[in-house]
């Protein structure tokens, strides 16, 4: 068996391996590998497939200004935001996880979110923007952003990999693809290599630390169907079909312990374009097979009833749940419609023609018959449905003439009056659909990654040992792989905000070894 020496390999060429790898080289580590199972033009993971929306703790408009490119200062004076505090992000995290995530994990996070994003923009040179194509509407000629998450990266994940992968090439990083971890070498109870396969041979890696950045098992069906359910084997496969749950593996191998969401609620899912490829993302069209405009109009299943509340909250504190939602629904799809009032507010990225298949209609009964062939079987209930909504957004709009339909806010507008109330409300954006043209687009449950993994250090990101609770010296995790900080349901942005915070510590840890 042939051996090379490095002083950290890392697993992974996505964003939390890159980070990983260019922290270690930063902190003093000569050699380091990224080795990677993917083909080349693979690389990135999941986070190639992202709009690269990243959380943030900041001060407001002014903090973010420095760092961000698609802002002149004419767009500046018409922007409005709030600034998000850490008690905010610690909020959201806590209140959407159900109180579940682990506390050191989330402030780790937290804390450390406004420093890594920094450092994304002046070492990876990351082109982050402000998201205003996904978090803000234009509202009485200003700018408002909502739900706390505000940043971006030019060209989405395409843009965010491809300044990793000039930064990684830039500072004399090896990467080999096409090569898969086998396993762990251990001595003395600490890690002394890593075992690859490449170009049909076995390899040994000599080092003295590894950082496994090799994301979830979203990818495989089997460990789908193991650890969340039956059902989770027909969702769609959001980014990489590399993702399969192999860092898992491979800890586990040396006693590693395992924490977080391994229940049939454990990963972010979203809602997908029913017409998606069902094993893999497409790396052109990416995240535009998101779906997320269901806030501003409704979503119905097969059988013609609503099953969530669209309006519960903000898209990105709903939209990694209400995926799982579509999964469990008949046939494991919905549609989602609008009137004419609502649809140019429909982003173009998501809905435009060359990525929606879209089947409008002049009345709801005529929408009902035209999504028969889709997979529609009740169309009287969905007459029904959409007719009941529309008379009690009515009849919420009576008793309160004051409110009035803001996307940029909660705005409370609902389907709740004492004249009629329905059994599953919309708490927020409750228009009648009764303005033509009606749209509908078929939905599907998309995956992106598993929140059950490894569990770390939150100073470290050092993995810990299952017998000893305690870091097992020269192993370390970040990115999707970590577990217990994500229960049931995330703040949209946050995934790749902890990628890089967590990737920047076991990159920084694991030179820290390799210099002894």
């Amino acid at each position: 068996m042939s051996m090379y020496a490095f002083d950290c390999v890392v697993v992974g060429s996505g964003h939390a391996g890159s980070c990983a790898a260019l922290s270690a080289i930063d902190s003093g580590a000569q050699r380091v590998l990224i080795v990677d199972k993917c083909p080349e033009e693979w690389v990135g993971g999941n986070g190639y497939f992202t709009a690269g929306a990243h959380r943030t703790v900041h001060e407001g408009l002014q903090d973010l200004l420095p760092i961000v490119h698609n802002v002149t200062p004419d767009m500046a004076s018409k922007i409005d935001m709030d600034p998000y505090t850490e008690e905010d992000f610690t909020s959201d995290i806590m209140r959407v996880g159900e109180g579940k995530p682990n506390p050191a994990l989330v402030k780790a996070v937290v804390e450390s979110s406004r420093s890594a994003i920094a450092w994304l923009a002046e070492r990876v040179k990351v082109p982050f923007t402000l998201s205003f194509n996904r978090q803000a509407y234009l509202v009485e000629g200003r700018q408002k952003f909502w739900g706390g998450m505000v940043l971006s990266v030019q060209n989405g994940g395409k843009g965010l990999i491809q300044a990793h992968q000039k930064a990684v090439q830039d500072a004399g990083v090896d990467q080999w693809f096409d090569t898969m971890a086998v396993e762990l070498i251990v001595e003395d109870g600490s890690i002394a290599g890593l075992v690859v396969r490449r170009e049909g041979k076995m390899l040994h890696l000599k080092t003295s630390a590894v950082i496994l950045a090799s994301g979830g098992y979203e990818a495989s069906s089997a460990m789908r169907k193991m650890h969340l359910g039956k059902e989770w084997e027909r969702a769609k496969v959001r980014g990489t079909p590399y993702n399969t749950g192999d860092g898992i593996a491979l800890a586990s191998c040396i006693g590693a312990a395992l924490a977080g969401d391994f229940s049939n609620t454990g990963c972010h899912s979203t809602c997908w374009d029913a017409y998606a490829p069902p094993d893999r993302g497409d790396r052109v069209l990416s995240n535009q097979y998101t779906k997320s405009g269901y806030p501003l109009g409704l979503m119905l299943n097969a059988h013609g009833v609503r099953f969530v509340d669209e309006g519960a909250d903000f898209r990105n504190f709903t939209y990694a749940k209400f995926g799982r939602a579509i999964l469990f629904q008949p046939g494991g799809f919905a549609f989602q419609v609008w009137d004419s009032r609502v649809t140019p507010w429909l982003r173009q990225e998501e809905y435009g023609d060359d990525v929606a298949s879209k089947i409008w209609a002049d009345s709801v009964e005529a929408l009902a018959e035209k999504l028969e062939p889709e997979g529609l079987e009740n169309r009287e209930d969905f007459i029904k449905t959409i007719h009941e909504y529309s008379d009690a957004a009515r009849g919420f709009q009576a008793e309160h003439p004051a409110k009035k339909w803001d996307p940029a806010v909660k705005d409370g507008l609902s389907t709740q009056s004492s004249s009629i109330s329905l059994s599953l409300p919309k708490s927020n954006w409750a228009l009648p659909l009764a303005q033509p043209p009606f749209l509908a687009v078929k939905v599907a449950c998309g995956i992106t990654f598993t929140f059950g993994g490894l569990a770390i250090d939150p100073e470290t990101a050092g993995v810990l040992s299952q017998e000893s609770r305690k870091p097992i010296r020269g192993l370390f995790s970040a990115g999707e792989l970590v577990g217990d900080l994500f229960y049931s349901n995330y703040p949209g942005g946050s995934g790749l905000t902890a990628g890089a915070v967590f990737g920047r510590k076991a990159g920084r840890n694991a030179a820290a070894l390799a210099a002894h």
